[in-house]
């Protein structure tokens, strides 16, 4: 527990104490790097030259003529790597762990 309690400002967590060593070490990290413009240059790096950011807008004009006033445009996140906006979080974990030093995820 800690100065917010055991949910803290957001809902916080609860988890099995075994957890905890793994995961205060992990807030620890995050908290170091999430401000860090080396940490950031190198997430923004993966994301345009292997993710394919960033995702263009199309201009969806059926639906937008279905509306009959709004204008529809669709971020074309199936046009990601992995076809799914899945790699944007899983890109980020990746890269707070190597900084961690760690060798598996």
């Amino acid at each position: 527990m800690n100065r917010l309690g055991y949910f803290g400002e957001f809902g916080g967590q609860f988890v099995p104490e075994t957890l905890m060593p793994a995961l205060e070490e992990l807030e620890s990290a995050y908290n170091k790097y999430k401000n860090d413009d080396e940490f950031t240059k190198e997430y923004n790096y993966y994301l345009k030259d292997y993710v394919g950011r960033a995702n263009p807008l199309y201009y969806a004009q059926q639906l937008t003529k279905y509306l009959k006033g709004a204008k529809v445009y669709l971020k074309r996140e199936d046009l990601n790597h992995t076809g799914s906006h899945k790699i944007n979080n899983a890109l980020g974990q990746a890269l707070l762990a190597k900084r961690m030093g760690k060798k598996e995820l």
